[in-house]
């Protein structure tokens, strides 16, 4: 079985015990307050194998499924085919994309967040990074390529993660984000450049 369906499996499987046990998922969320006065160092990576709802399940899945094999291959092909390579980077993901918004929210006793998405975005970007030209499909019509998309969303994230207006830690895909990038370029600094000579070949009415 490949890393990416043994994670989706586990992350299901966890998601859907938390979604049953309300105890169970408050003990594996992400809540910096917790983490600063009673030492439970777990909840950086429990948090991101729980999740509030069936629909924040199936989406973070989704993309997971659908980016997770393409940078499993990328990272195995880099990593001399190791598997465990790429388990790894997801649960570092996970575990930094939650860093920012435990420092910001360790004194507020009421913050919580959960899900998967900084280690899926970490994913996406990664793939992205090695592929930019692929299309990316919203919503299954529009069609845009890797890097334009990557682009809009790190806009998006940015912005929203200033304005804070909704209920969405923006700064942990932001982080996830970054982490996917900088393990991309760790494990073969020639992709920067290409990246750019792939992206200067682009054709937007080609």
């Amino acid at each position: 079985m490949s890393p990416t369906l043994i994670i989706l499996i586990v992350t299901v499987v966890i998601s859907i015990m938390g979604l049953n046990n309300p105890n169970l998922l408050y003990k594996l969320t992400m809540s910096p307050y917790a983490i600063r006065e009673k030492k439970e160092y777990w909840r950086f990576l429990t948090s991101g194998f729980v999740h509030n709802s069936w629909m924040h399940l199936g989406f973070n899945m989704f993309t997971f499924f659908f980016f997770g094999q393409a940078a499993e291959q990328i990272i195995g092909y880099y990593s001399g085919g190791s598997s465990i390579q790429f388990i790894v980077f997801y649960l570092v993901a996970i575990g930094l994309s939650d860093v920012p918004s435990y420092f910001k929210n360790r004194n507020s006793i009421h913050y919580q967040s959960l899900g998967a998405s900084g280690g899926v975005t970490a994913v996406v970007f990664c793939s992205i990074l090695f592929n930019p030209l692929n299309k990316i499909y919203l919503f299954g019509l529009i069609g845009l390529p890797g890097f334009i998309l990557g682009v809009l969303y790190l806009i998006y994230t940015i912005n929203q993660s200033r304005q804070m207006s909704d209920n969405i830690n923006h700064m942990a895909h932001l982080t996830g984000a970054i982490v996917g990038i900088v393990y991309s370029i760790f494990i073969h600094p020639g992709v920067v450049g290409d990246f750019f000579e792939k992206v200067a070949s682009y054709k937007l009415f080609g």
